[in-house]
């Protein structure tokens, strides 16, 4: 990778641009290699996709050449970019290109250096519109990160077809669990206004491929599935159809009730089933294309088909139903636990679900975390994946960081993302992993899903922390395919959304690397979980009491004088129990346990020697100081990186790398204070004292976190 010329500092930016910032080739031998590989571009554009993907060549080109590249009919010279279909593109239709296009599908695409009209030229095809989209944005994120052009001959398709975000937004702007702002939907001015914002939330989901976006809260209300607000959605859909994404929304269990005037949600009565069908009717006379609904039935107080003594299938299939005979799916949650189940939370949705395995509908998947319980630092797979065989299942994981620091801390996610999508399941023996799994290619399923709660707001730089952006970019590009790695998504985001200088790129790459287990060990370490403050999740609480058990730090990490961590093997709940062998047997075994998830299986001693020779307190001190002495270097790291980065962005990081730190402390501070009550043992000497008390650490409160509803005093 050529390093670019040494210049002076680069202008300072706000982000907004994210990683489609166009910047010209700063090493002149690859800006000139590129300038004579692209002499004009030929997009007939008989579409709205074809459209956008012409728009994107122009404006592409022209920053990063320094110059336009002309736009034509035809091809007239060496050096022409076409880009089509078989059936848009004259020149794509001479081509022979049918090895490639074949696997391509639906959606994929065929990048390859080609002879157009007798001249030396670059093909982009496709099989769909969509797919030439797709190509043009993987091809200009080549030239966004100066690889060559030689012997171009790529064809890829997506691994999962459905690939979507999940905005948990309020129709009153607020956004659960959103650290960047308010929502980017104006429900108020739309349909009439349509903010520019919206075309560049599109082009940003389709250069990584991401192909749909449920626009609302998985606990909204019915209001949004009534015809004022309908036809406001519609209006969204016009702008990102042309982009190849499809809109869906949350369908409130009730809403037969809250918007249909009727006594019933009963989902198997008549009157029910045919409310939801004139939806569907309604729906899809306003947006043709409507991808479907995601469902919160039954859990943490939501209604559902337990109400009327129903099951989860009944449930979700009466919404399939209705959905059926237009295209579209059902997405039902498997985030289901009650306080009245007194079984251990990280079994309830497996007991609940796995035995309806084969009762829903072709057109029903069965929405999957990546954890049993709730997005946590570190958890093992989810216990399903791998269990229904006969049922799609889509995974869910969350790209906003609820439990990692909300938008103050640099924690990059694709490790977390690649550490469950890695997970060998076991569920067809070794070789079988939540992958393969979510692509459907483990059980033949046609349908296959992968969602992320998204981490967009009405900030300018639309993630708030200059670095979360890299989150969206990989779960786009890990859902597109699971076999990337988080290193080269890592270089791949720095390149474009900061510059390609290797003196730059190999630090910044390794300072994003570090951030998910240094965030995981100063603050959950050793398999610990759901330790965080309650209600907001900011900040440490592994003392919250009080209310329902399992919305409480002491359910998950049991702390006593004799030890800490959650039982779950054969002695204790039998969460192991849910998994494959040879996995079950591992986890329950305290000397094969993996350390990373020991305190999730196992109740352990606090004088229990671990691999490292150290008790588990004093490995549980290590962790904990290692994690503050990791952002610190983050620190120092990102601080030598100053000359390469523009201003504004450069003290905006410095400043939440600050923030960082300091928490990081009171992280560590906080929860070896606290489990020191129960063991009884010193914090070893070489570690730094904590700055303060427990109780100065107890009575800290936070009363206006984003991202939650006010707090009241007291």
């Amino acid at each position: 990778m050529p390093t670019p010329i040494a210049k002076e500092r680069p202008v300072s930016e706000d982000g907004y641009r994210l990683w489609l910032r166009y910047e010209p080739v700063a090493h002149p031998p690859t800006r000139a290699a590129y300038r004579a590989a692209l002499t004009q571009a030929v997009v007939e554009a008989p579409s709205p996709t074809l459209l956008a993907a012409r728009e994107e060549i122009g404006l592409a080109l022209a920053g990063l050449l320094g110059t336009p590249v002309p736009m034509v009919e035809q091809v007239t010279q060496a050096g022409a970019l076409v880009a089509g279909t078989p059936q848009s593109s004259r020149a794509i239709a001479k081509l022979d290109l049918r090895a490639g296009l074949e696997p391509a599908g639906a959606e994929g695409f065929v990048i390859t250096r080609a002879r157009i009209a007798d001249k030396n030229g670059i093909a982009i095809a496709a099989n769909t519109d969509t797919g030439v989209l797709y190509g043009v944005f993987h091809f200009l994120r080549r030239l966004q990160t100066y690889k060559p052009l030689d012997d171009l001959h790529i064809v890829s398709a997506p691994k999962i077809k459905r690939r979507m975000l999940n905005h948990w937004d309020n129709l009153d702007r607020t956004v659960e669990r959103g650290y960047a702002g308010f929502s980017l939907w104006d429900w108020h001015k739309l349909p009439d206004y349509i903010s520019p914002r919206y075309k560049d939330y599109a082009r940003a989901n389709a250069s990584v491929g991401i192909n749909g976006t449920v626009l609302t809260n998985v606990n909204a209300g019915a209001l949004i599935l009534t015809n004022q607000y309908l036809v406001k959605v519609a209006a969204l859909a016009d702008v990102f159809r042309p982009y190849g994404i499809r809109v869906y929304l949350t369908a409130r269990f009730t809403a037969p009730i809250e918007a249909g005037g009727l006594e019933t949600a009963d989902p198997l009565d008549p009157g029910v089933v045919a409310w939801w069908e004139a939806k569907a009717d309604e729906i899809y006379a306003l947006i043709p294309d409507f991808g479907g609904f995601v469902v919160k039935a039954n859990s943490e107080g939501q209604p559902g088909p337990h109400d009327y003594g129903r099951s989860h299938a009944d449930g979700a299939n009466l919404l399939a139903g209705a959905l059926a005979p237009k295209g579209g799916v059902v997405c039902w949650r498997a985030f289901v636990y009650d306080e009245k189940n007194l079984d251990d939370r990280a079994k309830q949705a497996y007991t609940e679900l796995a035995p309806q395995d084969g009762a829903f509908r072709d057109n029903v998947f069965l929405q999957i975390k990546n954890g049993p319980i709730d997005f946590q630092p570190r958890e093992p797979h989810h216990p399903l994946l791998g269990a229904m065989p006969k049922t799609p299942l889509m995974l869910e994981v969350q790209i906003t960081q609820e439990y990692l620091g909300h938008a103050t801390h640099l924690v990059y996610l694709a490790p977390l993302f690649k550490e469950t999508l890695d997970a060998d399941t076991y569920c067809c023996g070794p070789g079988s992993p939540v992958a393969r799994v979510v692509d459907g290619s483990l059980d033949g399923h046609a349908m296959s899903g992968m969602v992320g709660v998204a981490n967009t707001g009405s900030e300018r730089n639309w993630c708030g922390h200059p670095f979360a952006a890299a989150n969206w970019f990989a779960f786009g590009r890990l859902a597109w395919d699971h076999r990337a790695t988080s290193e080269g998504i890592a270089e791949e985001w720095l390149r474009m959304t900061f510059g390609n200088d290797e003196r730059f790129v190999g630090p910044a790459a390794a300072l994003m690397l570090d951030s998910r287990e240094a965030a995981v060990n100063y603050m959950t370490p050793l398999g610990l979980h759901h330790i965080m403050a309650r209600d907001h999740h900011y900040g440490p609480g592994p003392w919250v009491a009080g209310g329902r058990a399992d919305w409480t730090s002491l359910y998950y990490h049991r702390a006593d004088a004799a030890g800490v961590g959650f039982d779950r093997t054969p002695s204790g709940s039998d969460a192991a129990g849910q998994y494959f062998s040879p996995y079950r047997e591992q986890v329950s075994d305290l000397a094969a346990c993996p350390e990373e998830v020991l305190l999730w299986f196992h109740h352990v001693s606090w004088r229990h020697t671990m691999k490292s020779g150290r008790t588990l307190w004093d490995e549980l001190c290590f962790k904990y100081n290692h994690g503050v002495a990791s952002v610190r270097q983050m620190q120092q790291a990102w601080d030598a990186l100053a000359g390469f980065v523009d201003a504004a962005r450069f003290e905006h990081v410095k400043a939440l790398l600050k923030i960082q730190a300091k928490e990081a402390a009171w992280w560590r501070d906080a929860c070896l204070l606290y489990f020191q009550t129960f063991s009884g043992l010193p914090i070893p000497p070489e570690y730094e004292p904590p700055a303060a008390s427990l109780e100065y650490y107890m009575n800290l409160a936070h009363y206006y976190v984003p991202g939650i509803r006010e707090r009241r005093f007291g």
